[in-house]
């Protein structure tokens, strides 16, 4: 781990200006995280409310060489955490919102809490919980900064089990973090994620040593050119993910419009054959009168010429 190799501070002093790449690029995330089990600790201990001496022990279990290519742009780059030997945690960055993040994330829950060996009871079970990170607002109706689900008896709340549950973190939330939040020091994590300069990173990581050992290996990993490709090919692949987000908005909004113009056509229409329906209602109603009159004059006329007899 990088952690061990530079003094605190040491390389952060240096940095200045723009950040070649946020921490929300998720490969970047995952390096820091991979690198540094202090800003590990520290990130989870914020999130899940515990004491730093409580937490004895956080391994990843899924590691991955940094600065090798990643051949699958779709690689998952969540980070799968034992904590305590006896908590499986997944933490994962998300900055595109496809729709579908609840029932992914549920996904990944349930896979993950399928962990028991052959021949265990089931209450041996480990504890599992699903940490979302996210660049977007996941229920627009309901903003919330940082929000824990559970499942729970919805009359009495009695809760269902503690052994799964799943945290969102809203990054365009930060302004909504509560007193609770803001004591575990949760928002300033977001802020280190959305931190566009090492001035306001600098501003940040004063007397919080996870938070600077995160942005000091930021850094170093950031000056590293295998890296700095992996973190582009990321950058690359969420940039065509937005065109195509983009597009699809695009021909959807024109979707819209043509079924909007379409009723409009209907609507329009049927107007149209009810005056048509009117009209030929009227032309009947004064072929009936024209006749009525037509019988009249004939009627008229029979009697002038009975008076002329």
């Amino acid at each position: 781990m990088l952690e061990n190799s530079f003094s605190s501070g040491s390389f952060l002093q240096k940095a200045t200006g723009k950040l070649t790449y946020r921490l929300t690029n998720d490969y970047l995330f995952r390096a820091v995280l991979q690198n540094s089990n202090t800003a590990l600790k520290g990130l989870l201990c914020a999130l899940l409310h515990l004491a730093p001496e409580s937490v004895t022990s956080a391994q990843i279990t899924n590691p991955i060489i940094l600065g090798q290519s990643i051949d699958n742009k779709n690689f998952y780059l969540d980070v799968r955490v034992t904590l305590n030997h006896d908590t499986d945690i997944l933490i994962e960055m998300q900055i595109l919102n496809k729709g579908n993040w609840p029932e992914r994330s549920l996904e990944y829950l349930c896979r993950s809490f399928d962990n028991l060996s052959k021949g265990q009871d089931y209450a041996q079970v480990r504890p599992v919980i699903q940490i979302s990170i996210l660049d977007f607002t996941l229920f627009p109706d309901n903003p919330e900064f940082y929000a824990t689900y559970m499942f729970m008896n919805r009359k009495n709340h009695k809760i269902y089990t503690d052994k799964v549950r799943l945290s969102v973190l809203d990054l365009k939330q930060i302004e909504m973090a509560t007193d609770e939040d803001i004591s575990y020091q949760i928002h300033y994590w977001a802020k280190l994620f959305k931190a566009a300069t090492w001035e306001e990173i600098k501003m940040l990581v004063k007397e919080n040593e996870a938070l600077e050992q995160a942005a000091e290996t930021a850094y170093v990993l950031s000056a590293d050119e295998q890296i700095r490709l992996q973190c582009e090919a990321r950058e690359e692949y969420f940039r065509e993910q937005r065109y195509v987000q983009r597009r699809l908005e695009h021909l959807e909004d024109v979707e819209k419009e043509l079924q909007q113009k379409e009723e409009s056509l209907r609507q329009t229409n049927e107007k149209l054959q009810q005056q048509g329906e009117k009209l030929q209602q009227q032309g009947e109603e004064l072929q009936k009168k024209d006749k009525q009159i037509q019988e009249l004059f004939q009627e008229i006329e029979l009697l002038k010429s009975q008076l002329k007899e």
